[in-house]
C-alpha cells in the first residue's frame, strides 16, 4: 500500500454500499451497513436514513458527511476495514 492515498472517487452503488476510487487506481466497494448497524451515536445514527446516507462527499481526499460528523480514515477505507 502507498504510504499516502486520497479518495479520488466516491459512487453511491445500492444500499449502503459506496464505490470509492482510489487516487493511485484501487477500487473497492464498502458496505457502511454494519458499521451503522452498531452505531449508537445520534451523530452516526442519523446517517441511516438513506436520504443522509447519501449526502456524502469529499474534502481533499477524504470521505466524509456532514461537517465531519462521519468520517473514516482513509487507511480504513482502502483495506475494507471500517
Amino acid at each position: 500500500m502507498p504510504k499516502y492515498i486520497s479518495v479520488k472517487r466516491a459512487d453511491y452503488v445500492s444500499g449502503y454500499r459506496l464505490r470509492l476510487l482510489f487516487d493511485n487506481g484501487f477500487e473497492r466497494v464498502m458496505d457502511f451497513a454494519p458499521f451503522l448497524k452498531r452505531a449508537t451515536n445520534p451523530m452516526l445514527t442519523q446517517y441511516r436514513r438513506m436520504t443522509k446516507f447519501k449526502q456524502f462527499h469529499l474534502d481533499d481526499g477524504d470521505l466524509m458527511w456532514g461537517d465531519y460528523e462521519m468520517i473514516f480514515q482513509v487507511v480504513d477505507l482502502y483495506r475494507g476495514e471500517i
